[in-house]
């Protein structure tokens, strides 16, 4: 007969009501509407500031008014260098051997392409000219590796599985129960917990143990990795319209790209315990498109100075994901039931592959900018961009199924912020050189386990300009704090990691006109 003090565990380490350890749906809905600078070297060397500037194939983007500017057809490709690290400490109170640990994962890519058409000509009503871009543009790379481990005496993720089992009977791990297709089923038919009527048949069975005894040894060692990859892009058809060199108005349709891919796998191993040790991997992949549009607008009230607006709609997306995991588990040739028929040794547990389908609406963005340019010398530009994180929503497309909790989630969570973007260029004949800073605030109402999710970015870049071609070179190096626990104990002890994330890019533009 199995110890009570299994099921003494289970009562009295309670866990806060948890989802899947997939990505959330609020979480993801702010990833993939916080868009960082984006464009060609030119402007990711000037800190991304491009709202008033115009003459560059990255207004498609952020303000098409600034392709009038063009006054040559052109062509560029921009291939890219991404390294992203993240430095963590992993920890969950004094009795927590914590541990430091740094993962880099690099990418080769190409964020940028474009192509301009200019159309010169005389018009009627001050209209000069107007151009036409197909660009696409990188506005987000999810490419990342974390990694933790280290030893835990005060909590494991099997207390979740616990606490998400109480309250169910056996009979909903079935095909037709509310815990099929969890990571809790997988706990459950790898026998790492069990109601509590096995132990005795006078107990409840919608109650459950585990043989983890934490008396005889409470040390657990837990090691995740988790490696993230895919990108957002956006292709825009954009038109630009210049009238007396003073107006410049312009509209574009964006069409987004989104493929997001996680990997995570989770382990725990035990000393002087029946399990010696587990494995949970779980895989996640969203994709889909989406669409949205800009419009804006640059005036040039006297020469050299000019002042830009745009508001970009939000995206609507088409998006897909699919879930899946799986649970191998080893034991020390463990009894279960106390009579010989069950020795458990190896264990193995999948769920099905879980699709759904859904629409994500991200929020409006305004942008302003102004900018000054010193005639031959150089120039200074910059921005700033408004948005409401917790104005993004979830619509399902499946009939009886709602996103209300989620939505209701998001806006209880994020907050509006103002991004802030500067730069300059200074001109050396052919020969430019350039830097830049962007500010990203925090997107949270409130700070995140005492951290602030606030992203910087400094950056440089140089550039020939000849009368053909011109070549452009950025580097940025972008930094920032993050939080993540992957589960939550009602303590404060919850195992927790800080990891600050460094993202070191290169860009090269290359172009031609014609």
């Amino acid at each position: 007969m199995k110890k009570l003090k299994g099921l003494l565990l289970a009562a009295t380490v309670m866990l806060t009501a948890n989802s899947l350890m997939a990505q959330t749906y609020s979480e993801t809905a702010l990833m993939f509407s916080r868009i960082k600078p984006a464009g060609s070297a030119r402007i990711l060397g000037m800190g991304g500031a491009q709202i008033s500037l115009g003459g560059d194939y990255s207004s498609a983007f952020s303000n098409p008014a600034g392709l009038g500017m063009y006054n040559k057809s052109e062509f560029t490709i921009s291939p890219g260098y991404l390294s992203v690290t993240n430095n963590g400490t992993y920890s969950a109170g004094s009795n927590f051997i914590s541990g430091s640990n740094t993962e880099t994962r690099t990418a080769l890519n190409i964020p940028g392409l474009s192509l301009v058409f200019s159309q010169p000509q005389e018009g009627d009503g001050g209209f000069i000219h107007g151009s036409f871009g197909i660009s696409m543009t990188r506005i987000n790379d999810f490419n990342s590796n974390i990694h933790y481990r280290g030893t835990n005496t005060n909590s494991s993720l099997i207390d979740y599985f616990i606490d998400q089992a109480n309250g169910a009977t056996p009979d909903q791990f079935g095909s037709n129960g509310s815990m099929y297709n969890t990571v809790t089923e997988l706990a459950y038919d790898n026998y790492i917990i069990g109601e509590a009527s096995i132990l005795d048949p006078s107990f409840p069975n919608d109650q459950y143990f585990t043989d983890f005894d934490r008396a005889i040894n409470p040390a657990v060692i837990q090691d995740e990795t988790i490696q993230t990859k895919g990108a957002q892009n956006q292709w825009n058809l954009s038109y630009g319209a210049n009238f007396n060199d003073k107006f410049f108005f312009g509209a574009g349709l964006g069409i987004v790209s989104l493929n997001f891919q996680s990997h995570k796998v989770f382990s725990e191993q035990f000393t002087d315990q029946p399990i010696s040790r587990y494995t949970l991997t779980e895989d996640l992949s969203i994709k889909g498109t989406g669409v949205n549009f800009t419009v804006g607008g640059i005036f040039r009230p006297v020469e050299g100075f000019q002042v830009g607006a745009s508001i970009a709609t939000p995206t609507r997306y088409n998006l897909n994901d699919n879930y899946s995991a799986t649970l191998n588990s080893m034991w020390n040739n463990w009894d279960y039931y106390g009579d010989g028929t069950t020795m458990l040794n190896s264990e193995s547990a999948s769920t099905d592959v879980v699709s759904s389908g859904y629409n994500l609406t991200t929020p409006w963005k305004f942008s302003a900018g102004a900018s000054y340019i010193f005639g031959k010398r150089g120039l200074v530009s910059v921005d700033v961009e408004r948005l409401n994180y917790g104005g993004a929503r979830y619509n399902s497309q499946t009939s009886g199924v709602s996103y209300n909790t989620d939505n209701d989630d998001i806006k209880a969570t994020y907050t509006s912020v103002t991004n802030i973007r500067a730069g300059g260029e200074l001109r050396a004949k052919a020969f430019r050189f350039r830097a830049g800073f962007n500010y990203m605030p925090d997107p949270y109402k409130q700070q995140q386990n005492g951290t602030s999710i606030t992203r910087m970015a400094a950056s440089a870049g140089v550039g020939y300009k000849g009368s053909k071609y011109f070549v452009d070179l950025a580097y940025i190096n972008s930094w920032g704090s993050n939080t993540y626990r992957p589960y939550t104990v009602n303590s404060d002890s919850s195992p927790l990691l800080k990891y600050d994330q460094t993202v070191s890019n290169v860009v090269v533009t290359v172009g031609f006109n014609f």
